[in-house]
């Protein structure tokens, strides 16, 4: 036998796991990416309309810190700008989710020693997991190139587009692929992957922030995302960072096949830290937050971020000349989210909205733990004690409910604080108006969190539809009014039910019927795990 055989079945054997998941990602980021390119298209004409928008927002460093320098001054250009480096990221994400489920999590829950006592050799399981990373990175950067052409984008620039967004997914499907090797955990992968992630964000965008004639420019060539950044969709059109990311791939994957041949299956190489030889941690909730600690803290991190360079793009908007027919554009743009809304306003409501997406991550994430810690057996030892099931779910679900808040709430506070501090002259925002508005989108987000408990309650092998039916919320109160699809579906998001504020008025209806649906669900999923088998 070879030292990949085994390989097909298990390939076979993790699509089968992630029919759901890979599909509906693959789908949700081609979508993405192509709603976002068509809407800039229906709303900027022509070119001077959307320079005179563009002008002053890709001069922002917070604007460049966040989606990169603009490819080349063309309506091409500016119909990507935002979904070339988020995009990819998202791609990262994608790779890391997959390869990090068929190695260690496999590893760490015991299925793969069960695996190997058959005819599997040793190389078999990490090869399938780097083959399915690989081929959902691919069909991505191929649909996604494929979908801009189709619209009438550049062809030429579409497949630039298709290779940056390769460069960066086969990044991290190696960079994934290594950190398994490395620890014993799911957690410890999670923290080397995502945290290579951060530092590869931050040094491009010190590098991208830095002057044209510094020597920090040189840091962007660090960092995978930064090399296909340098590929300048619809811009120069440069395919030889390519050559930068498939070097990294081989290595990186080349790296973690040597690596696994120096450990034990169920280590890692680096040796697992020892914990204190007494507990402190006195009640479920105490281990629940203790557990969700790292994500907690890199959460709060981005919400830091995130509010900070919202509000200091929206200070600049103010800055943009609103006479002619850029006046008109942007007037008619302010009709249709509301009556008395302002430009900022608009920029406001479209931000927050779609940072209540990425919160809800959260939430989905926390109570999503339960399976894995079901799985792991640690839930059932933890159930052996005096705590209850209602206990230790209920410990979950309100750290998701509280955290998401929280979350909001910080982005909020901090978009209306270096918006106001970053205006010249006097402005009209609200830093109270703002986290009001952040606040409003807390009841859908909790709508989503409550589906994530229903799952784990009734259907907990199929944990994985709490991402899916986000994926569905997000394309359903995004994409529908973009592409003019009927009104009734964006109602089947709980988001097309948020108040637009600062946009449009407040409607405390909406809110309590969120509230209670969320409740019902969560409920309902509270109720079915008391009945059912753990695990199951």
């Amino acid at each position: 036998m070879s030292a990949v055989t085994g390989t097909g079945p298990l390939l076979r054997l993790a699509s089968r796991r992630d029919r759901v998941l890979v599909p509906v990602s693959v789908l949700g980021l081609v979508a993405f990416t192509a709603g976002s390119a068509k809407a800039t298209i229906d709303l900027y004409p022509s070119l001077a309309g959307a320079l005179a928008i563009f002008a002053p927002l890709i001069r922002n460093p917070a604007t460049v810190a966040l989606y990169g320098p603009p490819t080349s001054l063309s309506l091409d250009s500016f119909a990507v700008y935002k979904t070339i480096l988020l995009g990819g990221v998202f791609l990262c994400l994608l790779a890391y989710i997959v390869v990090r489920r068929h190695t260690r999590t496999e590893e760490e829950a015991g299925r793969l020693e069960l695996l190997g006592a058959g005819v599997v050799q040793r190389r078999a399981p990490l090869t399938a997991a780097v083959t399915l990373g690989t081929l959902a990175v691919l069909a991505t950067a191929v649909l996604s190139g494929a979908s801009l052409a189709g619209l009438g984008l550049d062809s030429r620039g579409s497949v630039a587009f298709a290779v940056s967004w390769v460069i960066m997914g086969l990044a991290w499907v190696g960079v994934t692929a290594v950190a398994a090797q490395l620890t014993e955990t799911t957690r410890g992968t999670a923290a080397i992957s995502l945290g290579a992630l951060g530092v590869a964000f931050l040094l491009r965008a010190l590098g991208d922030t830095s002057a044209t004639d510094s020597p920090g420019r040189f840091v962007v060539w660090l960092s995978p995302l930064g090399w296909g950044e340098r590929v300048s969709p619809y811009g120069s059109n440069d395919f030889r960072p390519l050559w930068l990311g498939l070097a990294a791939y081989v290595l990186l994957v080349g790296a973690a096949f040597c690596l696994r041949e120096r450990r034990d299956l169920g280590a890692g190489l680096l040796p697992a830290r020892a914990g204190h030889p007494r507990g402190s941690l006195g009640s479920v909730s105490g281990l629940t937050v203790r557990l969700a600690r790292g994500t907690l803290i890199g959460w709060a991190v981005t919400a830091v971020v995130l509010g900070l360079v919202v509000g200091s793009i929206a200070a600049n908007i103010e800055s943009i000349d609103a006479s002619g027919s850029t006046g008109d554009m942007l007037r008619a743009l302010a009709r249709a989210q509301g009556s008395n809304a302002s430009l900022v306003d608009v920029f406001f409501a479209s931000e927050l909205h779609i940072g209540a997406y990425a919160v809800a991550a959260l939430g989905i994430s926390i109570v999503t733990r339960m399976r894995t810690e079901e799985t792991a057996l640690r839930a059932e030892a933890l159930l052996a004690t005096g705590a209850t099931r209602t206990r230790w779910a209920l410990s979950h679900l309100l750290l998701a409910v509280v955290s998401t808040t929280a979350v909001m709430a910080v982005v909020g506070l901090l978009a209306g604080v270096a918006a106001t501090r970053s205006a010249a002259g006097p402005s009209a925002i609200s830093v109270g108006g703002l986290v009001e508005a952040a606040l409003v989108t807390a009841p859908a987000i909790w709508v989503s969190v409550a589906v994530a408990m229903l799952l784990v309650g009734v259907a907990p092998r199929l944990t994985g539809l709490a991402w899916a039916a986000l994926i569905v919320f997000l394309l359903l109160g995004e994409l529908v009014p973009v592409l003019r699809w009927p009104e009734w579906m964006t109602n089947l998001s709980p988001f097309g039910h948020v108040p637009t504020l600062p946009v449009g008025d407040l409607r405390w209806l909406p809110l309590v019927l969120l509230t209670a649906v969320a409740a019902l669900v969560a409920a309902a999923g509270l109720l079915a795990l008391r009945r059912r088998d753990i695990p199951a």
